[in-house]
């Protein structure tokens, strides 16, 4: 069974959405606020999320963008905002799709399944545990082995994102700086060296030595989370 979260407040919204998902055969689970939103979708994973941009709390943006950090769950945005920025900047910071509300039930449905063929297999853990450091993606949020905080900055937590999203696999520099950048930056792999350099140094137990991230060189970079890593030069 296909398990949608939907984060609105608008209880009598909600109240619709719920009984026309789960007549059609999708087990559903709602939360009120993005806080609530983003505890659910991190230890209940679903399927598929419809999130409102105006939450009590933060906007649904927010929500997005902390689910998006360790998930390629589909994600479909509902609104009242009918304004361009609105759009853009919710489907930059990982939609799919963008409803605008009052809405179709059934183009609404229509969607769904639409993000669903798309959507890859399954989604990916939203902590990452390695000896030396600890990551939640959700929360974006990095401890050391002493479990104090350790400050990432937001090009170094969307690398890692990337790399989370394919742990244990190669990622290609391109990929990377397509990713991360942009199109246009694709050559410029003097950025990753930098970046990835400090990453080492602050989540490294010996940056020299490294056990984690890992360099492919002149190919791309991988992240390693499994016992007893081999070292990789950097």
């Amino acid at each position: 069974m296909t398990k949608v979260l939907i984060v609105d407040d608008d209880e009598p919204l909600l109240r619709a959405l719920r009984l026309n998902f789960a007549a059609r055969g999708y087990q559903v689970q709602t939360a009120t606020s993005a806080g609530a939103g983003l505890d659910a979708a991190a230890h209940h994973p679903p399927d598929l999320v419809v999130v409102d941009l105006g939450l009590p709390d933060q906007d649904g943006i927010d929500v997005v963008t902390g689910i998006r950090g360790y998930s390629t769950v589909p994600i479909i945005v509902l609104s009242a905002r009918h304004g361009g920025p609105s759009k853009v900047a919710a489907l930059d910071a990982g939609a799919d799709d963008y409803v605008t509300k009052p809405f179709g039930m059934d183009e609404l449905l229509a969607r769904m399944r639409a993000a669903l063929r798309r959507a890859a297999p399954a989604p990916a853990a939203p902590v990452v545990e390695a000896s030396s450091f600890r990551l939640d993606l959700s929360t974006k949020q990095a401890t050391g082995p002493d479990g104090r905080p350790v400050r990432l900055t937001p090009t170094e937590w969307h690398l890692l994102e990337v790399l989370a999203r394919h742990a244990g696999k190669l990622v290609e520099q391109r990929q990377l700086l397509r990713e991360v950048w942009g199109p246009q930056y694709e050559t410029e792999t003097n950025y990753l060296r930098v970046h990835f350099a400090n990453l080492r140094r602050k989540l490294e137990a010996d940056p020299s030595r490294p056990r984690h991230i890992i360099t492919e060189p002149g190919i791309g970079y991988r992240l390693e989370v499994t016992p007893g890593a081999a070292p990789a030069s950097s």
